[in-house]
């Protein structure tokens, strides 16, 4: 019966030791054994052991109940040490993760700090980089720290150095980003302790994270060349044929108006063709000024009150010679007055007047229609074109854009519909580019403005 009872209260110790604390299961393990000897072995009633081998039986018991206790314990705590392990790979998988999302060089070390202390749970979490004007910090938690930069600086000597590979601080730990084996700054970290491999490698997806920042930026400075490279051999390229061909046409028709056998009417025809040209190449240069303003910024807007009919009318007379022999047919539902700047306005309706001439045929009309609604003036110029190819509808008020249809044409520098964006921007407008159902293409400026 006495084996039957301390098998018993062996399997009460083990219970305990397997649910709860090492030191609960040890207090558990002496009261069995102080339990034990009172109620089960003689004399009972009292702590005395009269016989030896109940000696043997009692230490059996204590030494059985806490070996168990203990194994009991390690064996829990691995189990949490390794949930906490995976629980910190989880975390560090999803930080690199986050890390792709990182593509903003100017706010990257500030949303990289943001990822790192929401997915670790810290209170404050700092990407510290050494400037020559000083320590930059792009901190986040919900505990804000003001780290001391002389304290980072020494911090940093002593890593560069090599004496050192963490720093405690007063108010945070610092562990060095490096790329390679060349320090860069270091990652500050407050809050829930954290095993100091696991800031390790959170300092490693760091560092890689800020060096892949560097190299989208560098690599963006580098499109950005080769796109503005690109434009401005197009645009050289364009402007080269664009000169030429109104240059060729004056010296020509200036040597025929030199000749003794033209009459009259060949010397006239000759003269128009010479003006023709020069206000080809006037509008030509005018677009190059008007790009050149608003690439600076220099356009302004001068507002006031105007009727639909007088920006439709200024911008047929500033493109007359482009539209001479052209059928255009002008519908103004409303002649209503808007608060606009009509100088901006009637530009932006000259370049697509200037591009309906250009890619519709000669016979085809041109329809302008004009609508005043309590937001604002729509202007809308339709052509019988071919209509813009769905390529080319993404980009068709990219400057230096000529589109597909224009291949082969012997004018254009692919400026006018950019600089109509450009101008109407100014004034807060848009443009919009539809194909008809029935052919052709329809361009539409929407300007907002106060009506009366």
């Amino acid at each position: 019966m006495t084996a039957a009872v301390a098998m018993g209260f062996l399997v009460i110790v083990l219970l305990v030791a397997a649910t709860s604390r090492l030191w609960v299961a040890v207090t558990t393990s002496f009261a069995a054994v102080l339990a034990f000897n009172f109620f089960f072995l003689p004399p009972v009633g009292t702590l005395t052991i009269a016989e030896p081998q109940n000696w043997i039986a009692l230490f059996s018991l204590l030494a059985v109940s806490l070996v168990a206790s203990n194994l009991a314990a390690v064996a829990r705590t691995r189990t949490q040490e390794a949930i906490a392990r995976r629980d910190e790979l989880r975390r560090l998988f999803d930080l690199s993760r986050d890390v792709l999302l990182v593509t903003d060089g100017r706010d990257a070390n500030a949303s990289l700090a943001s990822f790192i202390s929401q997915r670790f749970a810290l209170d404050y979490v700092g990407i510290c980089v050494p400037q020559k004007s000083g320590w930059v910090v792009s901190d986040a938690g919900h505990r804000p720290i003001a780290l001391d930069p002389r304290e980072l600086s020494a911090a940093f000597h002593r890593v560069e150095g090599g004496q050192t590979t963490s720093v405690e601080l007063s108010q945070a730990r610092l562990v060095p980003l490096r790329l390679g084996d060349k320090p860069i700054g270091f990652l500050a970290t407050a809050g829930r302790p954290i095993e100091p491999q696991t800031l390790d490698a959170v300092a490693g997806l760091a560092a890689l994270a800020m060096e892949r920042g560097q190299f989208l930026d560098v690599r963006k400075a580098a499109d950005l060349a080769r796109q503005s490279e690109a434009l401005k051999s197009a645009l050289l390229a364009s402007l080269g044929h664009d000169l030429r061909t109104p240059l060729t046409a004056i010296r020509v028709a200036a040597s025929n108006l030199q000749a003794s056998w033209l009459d009259e009417r060949d010397r006239r025809e000759q003269s128009d063709l010479i003006l023709t040209e020069v206000d080809r190449l006037t509008r030509l240069f005018q677009n190059i000024l008007e790009m050149a303003r608003i690439d600076a910024g220099a356009v302004a807007e001068d507002m006031r009150w105007v009727a639909p009919s007088e920006i439709v009318d200024a911008a047929r007379s500033s493109v007359e010679p482009v539209l001479r022999g052209r059928h255009v047919d002008v519908s103004i539902e409303s002649d209503r007055l808007v608060y606009l700047d009509p100088r901006l306005t009637s530009a932006a309706l000259s370049q697509l007047l200037e591009n309906a001439a250009h890619y519709a045929p000669a016979p085809s009309p041109i329809r302008i229609s004009a609508s005043v609604t309590d937001g604002g003036l729509a202007i809308a110029v339709r052509d019988h074109g071919p209509g813009i190819p769905e390529p080319d509808l993404p980009h068709v008020f990219d400057r230096f854009h000529r589109g597909i249809n224009a291949r082969g044409r012997q004018s254009g520098t692919g400026m006018g519909l950019a600089i109509a964006k450009g101008v109407l921007a100014v004034e807060r407008g848009h443009l919009i580019a539809e194909n008809c159902a029935d052919g052709g293409a329809r361009f539409t400026i929407v300007v907002p403005a106060e009506v009366k």
